[in-house]
């Protein structure tokens, strides 16, 4: 899951950069309002957490304009605490959820995660495709009951795969939704990453689609 982090906070924005990276996702961090707000017309995010109070410009003017222009990216805001004005302004303002500051890591990511079920409609505790099951919170996958150890990227393609199961997601696609813009990625990360899947459940587990791209198999 790819999230856009929009915090000037230098303490605030390495915490949740670092620690949101360790629990699995790729993170995009931007300081200043200006780049956060153009940031996500140019890489395909799954969650966004915005600061209000930004240089250049303010959180209430990014997601107004995001949404004027149709932009529907889950929005996490954060807030000072005790400012109930400017998490009702957030609110109306098109904020799908917000936090006050200071605030847990974990339950970051437990909003992040279910703004992001919310809006991909997969409310389900366990994702299950055939033999395979994947608990999106644990971040556990088995086959026929068996624990399968994975290794991040590939964890990610496989939720990716899961989540969008009726989808035909292009190699680009999966790039900018499995890495960050620092990432340096060879040119056949992605094919190494569907390899190892199919050694591990089957080569039906990942369908190749000819020039288009890839999709969940039969299992």
């Amino acid at each position: 899951m790819r999230i856009l982090l929009i915090e000037d906070d230098q303490l605030i924005g390495d915490g949740l950069n670092v620690g949101l990276s360790k629990l699995g996702f790729i993170v995009d961090w931007f300081c200043d309002g200006e780049d956060g707000c153009e940031a996500v017309f140019q890489a395909p995010y799954d969650a966004v957490i915005l600061d209000l109070g930004l240089p250049g410009k303010d959180g209430l003017s990014i997601l107004r304009e995001w949404r004027s222009k149709k932009r529907k990216e889950p929005v996490l805001i954060l807030t000072a605490q005790g400012d109930v004005d400017q998490k009702v302004l957030g609110l109306e303002s098109g904020a799908d959820d917000y936090l006050a500051k200071p605030f847990a890591l974990a339950e970051v990511a437990a909003r992040l995660k279910a703004l992001i079920r919310r809006r991909s409609d997969q409310m389900e505790p366990v994702l299950m495709v055939g033999s395979i099951c994947y608990h999106p919170e644990t971040k556990t996958v088995t086959k026929n009951g068996k624990n399968v150890v994975l290794a991040p990227k590939e964890l990610m393609l496989l939720e990716l795969l899961i989540m969008n199961r009726n989808k035909v997601l292009s190699k680009e696609t999966i790039e900018e939704k499995i890495y960050s813009w620092g990432d340096e990625v060879s040119s056949n990360a992605v094919e190494v990453h569907v390899h190892h899947l199919r050694k591990k459940f089957g080569k039906e587990v990942i369908k190749t689609v000819n020039k288009i791209g890839y999709m969940l198999g039969e299992v």
